[in-house]
């Protein structure tokens, strides 16, 4: 049963949604590639599972996002901070963890909007350790040099038995942060090292992307080299392509981010048999708003209208209805008026 359910998640969060302007009739090979390299098992499931037996109770769990830059975005986007807070929403109330969000600076004013209309607050760590008051934030460090000894000192303070990134740009085998279409954004940090870090010390992680430049497309990226229309190029001489080298133990592909997130949230919820472990089309809907009003703008027209990565914010709040119905369907017993293939009146 996970596997049908998986299946049909996984299929939903992968139709894709872009006009022919954007990189356009990517994501079902990036899906393919993903799926054969992870064993060929539904990637939701896989994931899902992954997640529900690495975070007890009270473990911490890390959530890392972020993109978009000044000037286009100074505080980054809407695809992102939303998948982030429906993920938390899941982990507090399906799996009973402690989400704690990791982003820059510039990042933080969407992510804690988001959470906080998904009802979860951010709180200091201590109270939402001991406490259970909800969410924590971790902003990094402003330089790239301190980095590295930040992501030790994190997971050192944080002791997290998972690292989740979404919409999360990682590094290009140059070391460089890029869009989608080649463009370099400037003044931004490199979190890649948290997910070094989670490898040294065996922390499961899970990375969710649409587009290759996001962490965890390193695990096909040499299928990302050749595949993507920006695989070997970028808009400025001397690029050498914007997919990232940084893998994670699972990667999950979808055709908006949120989207992935929404789906794994669906996933944990099936596997917990709580359909609102996942939170509703309503909340959804606020919580695109409440990042659009705090500065996630919607990074394919600059804009803030309810709008995530070109698609209208109604088509998130329905890919959530779909998903709990998924849920509901696949864990509710066999109704009683079903007889032999039909309802009897």
């Amino acid at each position: 049963m996970p596997d049908i359910i998986g299946e049909n998640i996984d299929r939903l969060t992968t139709v894709e949604m872009r006009n022919r302007a954007m990189n356009h009739n990517i994501i079902r090979g990036i899906y393919d590639e993903a799926r054969r390299e992870g064993g060929g098992r539904p990637i939701v499931a896989r994931a899902a599972e992954a997640l529900s037996a690495a975070v007890q109770p009270g473990d911490r769990v890390l959530i890392v996002t972020g993109a978009g830059y000044a000037p286009e975005a100074p505080n980054g986007e809407s695809d992102g901070p939303p998948g982030a807070a429906a993920l938390a929403y899941t982990l507090f109330w399906g799996l009973q963890a402690v989400p704690v969000y990791v982003c820059e600076p510039c990042h933080a004013p969407p992510v804690v909007a988001s959470s906080q209309a998904a009802g979860i607050m951010v709180r200091p760590y201590e109270l939402a350790r001991d406490r259970r008051m909800g969410a924590a934030l971790a902003e990094s460090p402003l330089k790239q040099g301190e980095v590295q000894d930040w992501a030790a000192e994190l997971f050192d303070r944080y002791q997290p038995t998972a690292i989740v990134a979404i919409e999360r740009l990682g590094p290009n085998e140059q070391g460089f942060l890029h869009y989608s279409t080649g463009v370099r954004p400037k003044e931004c940090v490199d979190l890649a090292p948290l997910f070094a870090e989670a490898a040294r010390r065996k922390v499961l992680s899970i990375g969710i992307g649409d587009n290759g430049n996001e962490i965890g497309f390193g695990r096909i990226f040499d299928f990302m080299k050749t595949f993507h229309p920006y695989g070997q190029r970028c808009q400025y001489e001397g690029g050498v392509g914007v997919p990232t080298t940084v893998a994670t133990d699972i990667f999950m592909p979808a055709s908006v981010s949120n989207w992935g997130a929404y789906g794994l949230s669906a996933m944990l919820a099936f596997l917990r048999r709580d359909v609102n472990a996942l939170h509703t089309p309503a909340i959804a809907a606020d919580v695109i708003r409440a990042c659009l009003n705090a500065g996630g703008w919607e990074m394919r027209y600059c804009t803030t209208r309810f709008i995530v990565d070109g698609t209208e914010g109604e088509s998130s709040m329905s890919m959530v209805q779909l998903l709990r119905d998924m849920v509901r369907v696949n864990i509710a017993p066999l109704d009683r008026g079903l007889s032999h293939g039909r309802i009897d009146r």
